[in-house]
């Protein structure tokens, strides 16, 4: 299938990352045998898993986060690690994969933000990424001393200056700031650092950050909102950004809107890579593949689906609607939490008049068009790639036996085709993304500078 001649005409190489989930986002993975029960809280899951995406040249790994929770929640969100201890120990057990992490600007400070990831930067020595997010669920206000949540206008305002203070604070010092000349007697080059002294609508930041900056200049910057005020901050802040596109058509139209809305504002499109998520079903055949996804469907358990679909609605409870009416008005419930997503199943409803069973079923789970042979899969893969509706892919890790299906039968495939490395070329992430390394703004000459060559 491959035609690898527009990949060698634009220099485009295929991404891949893995989403370290534990015992798993849905509520059946944790009963996989082969599954240790306590993935979620296990340094050693993650060590081993990241070591697995590291041999197979992933780009990088992703420990997703979110300060809330109830009894019903999926099973890796009761019980887990907090990202940046967790990528912490990850950065010391291996040497070359991205270390991507969630925190949320709604309810941390841009300092301590800009401290801690600029330390998994070092500890890394180049490695790390921050998923900007803004909090989707409404009751992690009580969790941080607040009555409401923010307006969800409110916090993607606050997002966009956060994350220009906490990027001003990782450039308090230029790159030769620090002579360390012991016969001078010479530590730092005083005017190499510098203060911040912010003073915005939302944030007032002094500075200086008490750290230099690591061989990739600054964290990779990534971002996941699909509202419309979601896609602005893509547009204008983000490096990578990650999304839950389940088809190629949906995937395409994301990809076209976001990148058009980063040329309108001046950025390289190119310079934003697009990652849609992947849980595919492989099998040695196409018919074995689409048994096992038939099988999966029919176990579903329709009050826990139900309690999926009502996440994107803060937790609404939907099991006090008729299952077999059409999807309920929801015109009094608040959207103010994933507004993007809810306003999504909310239009698709409508649309293709679906009762609230058919809607449980459709978006209460993740559903896949990645259905089939490795050699399907690859093919597929490519597809998006190709015609412009992914830069790449972020693989969901549960199922020990589904990562190893993904790692030694598809990433081979692609590998073959030319479309993804077979060996890093690159020791930072930047470098992985083709991204560049950004000048530090207060360097003498410091201009927006070019990407550097593709792997």
């Amino acid at each position: 299938m491959s035609d690898t001649s527009e990949i060698g005409a634009t220099g485009r190489q295929l991404h891949l990352g893995a989403i370290l989930e534990g015992v798993g986002a849905d509520h059946s993975s944790w009963l996989d045998p082969e599954l240790p029960g306590n993935a979620s809280i296990d340094i050693g899951w993650y060590i081993d898993n990241a070591r697995l995406a590291e041999a197979a040249k992933f780009d990088l790994v992703f420990v997703v986060d979110s300060p809330y929770i109830t009894p019903d929640t999926a099973p890796h969100f009761l019980n887990r690690l907090e990202p940046l201890t967790l990528l912490s120990a990850v950065a010391a057990t291996t040497s070359r994969i991205g270390l991507v992490g969630t925190l949320t600007t709604s309810y941390w400070e841009p300092y301590n933000v800009a401290r801690q990831f600029g330390s998994l930067d070092q500890i890394s020595r180049g490695r790390a990424g921050w998923n900007v997010v803004t909090t989707g669920l409404e009751g992690a206000a009580h969790n941080y001393g607040r009555e409401e949540h923010f307006d969800h206008k409110l916090r993607y305002a606050r997002a966009r200056e956060f994350v220009d203070v906490v990027q001003g604070l990782w450039d308090s010092y230029e790159d030769d700031a620090f002579p360390r000349d012991r016969q001078a007697g010479l530590f730092l080059d005083k005017r190499k650092q510098h203060r911040l002294d912010h003073k915005g609508q939302h944030f007032a930041v002094a500075g200086p950050l008490a750290l230099s900056r690591s061989q990739q200049g600054q964290p990779v910057i990534f971002q996941a909102g699909d509202s419309s005020e979601g896609r602005n901050l893509g547009a204008a802040i983000a490096e990578g950004t990650f999304t839950s596109a389940q088809d190629f058509e949906t995937g395409h139209a994301y990809y076209v809107d976001l990148k058009a809305r980063a040329a309108a504002l001046g950025r390289n499109p190119d310079l934003i890579k697009i990652l849609p998520g992947l849980v595919p079903i492989i099998a040695d055949t196409d018919e074995e593949a689409q048994a096992i996804a038939q099988a999966a469907q029919g176990a579903l358990d329709i009050d826990k689906l139900l309690v999926q679909l009502g996440r994107a609605f803060n937790y609404h409870d939907f099991s006090q609607y008729d299952l077999d009416a059409p999807f309920p008005n929801l015109s009094g419930v608040t959207l103010n939490s994933y507004k993007g997503h809810a306003e999504s199943i909310i239009r698709r409803a409508q649309d293709d008049r679906l009762t609230l069973r058919e809607a449980a079923y459709r978006f209460g789970q993740w559903r896949s068009d990645f259905v089939g042979s490795p050699e399907t899969i690859a093919n597929e893969i490519e597809r998006w790639f190709i015609g412009r509706a992914a830069d790449g892919f972020l693989l969901r890790v549960t199922r020990p036996r589904d990562f190893a299906l993904f790692r030694e039968r598809v990433v081979p495939i692609l590998q073959a085709r030319g479309l993804f490395r077979t060996d890093y070329v690159h020791d930072t992430l930047r470098g992985h993304l083709g991204l560049p390394v950004p000048e530090n703004r207060y360097a003498s000459g410091a201009r927006e500078p070019q990407a550097i060559a593709a792997e």
